[in-house]
């Protein structure tokens, strides 16, 4: 199987460095679901997206992290509304995982300012345990702990509390990903727990902007996404 993979990185910082890796593929309807964490697995991502068509309802997408098909992940939505943006010329208005309830997503500012967005109801992100430390050095200064003692934990501190700015890393050894760039979903969850507008700043720099929505359980995230070079892989 040759699959040809688009790949951005989502939720770059302002200079556009650092984000989260993703592989998006198209027209993947006749895909077998096997195949999503095998590709995942293979390009060392902590995500890739499946998108099967594109109707009048929206774009249907299948996500994958390197073990199994996900109800719901931020960064893998985000990177896809700016893929699909690219690839048809025209911003998404809504994404439909196969396992959740249908995404909204947009777009706001242009060129390196661009923004991309989502809103999705939060009941179907992965649940974290989130612990909160003293200070951003304390963050900076964990150990990226043995992949069979981590779970979903997201250590995390104020870099700056009225100005809603937080310092976070993110382990995720329950689905084999030793530390997670940029955790779109425990993002999605923070803005619950929080019930305020934030700035996260995770792993090595990216920068994650998340809100409560007005729905109740509903969070919006959103953040900068690079195009990167495509890869042809075979499987």
């Amino acid at each position: 199987m040759t699959m040809n993979v688009l790949v951005v990185r989502v939720f770059a910082d302002e200079g556009g460095r650092y984000g989260n890796e993703l592989g998006v593929v198209l027209d993947t309807a006749a895909l077998d679901s096997g195949l999503g964490p095998k590709l995942t697995a293979h390009l060392g991502f902590s995500e890739t997206v499946f998108v099967d068509r594109i109707d009048d309802d929206g774009a249907h997408v299948r996500i994958f992290n390197p073990t199994a098909e996900m109800k719901l992940a931020g960064h893998p939505l985000v990177g896809t509304s700016r893929v699909l943006a690219e690839a048809t010329g025209t911003q998404p208005a809504r994404l439909l995982p196969r396992l959740a309830d249908p995404v909204d997503t947009w777009a706001e500012g242009e060129g390196p300012d661009r923004v991309t967005w989502i809103r999705a109801n939060t009941v179907y992100a992965p649940d974290f345990d989130f612990v909160q430390h003293n200070t951003p050095a304390c963050i900076d200064g964990l150990e990226v702990p043995p992949i069979e003692e981590q779970a979903h934990h997201q250590h995390w501190a104020w870099i700056d509390e009225p100005a809603g700015i937080l310092r976070a890393r993110t382990f995720v050894g329950r689905i084999g990903i030793p530390e997670d760039e940029a955790t779109g979903a425990a993002a999605l969850r923070q803005a619950q727990r929080l019930g305020r507008e934030v700035t996260i700043r995770q792993g090595r720099g990216s920068v994650l902007h998340v809100r409560p929505a007005e729905t109740p359980g509903w969070s919006e995230v959103g953040g900068r996404v690079v195009l990167e070079p495509a890869r042809v892989v075979d499987l």
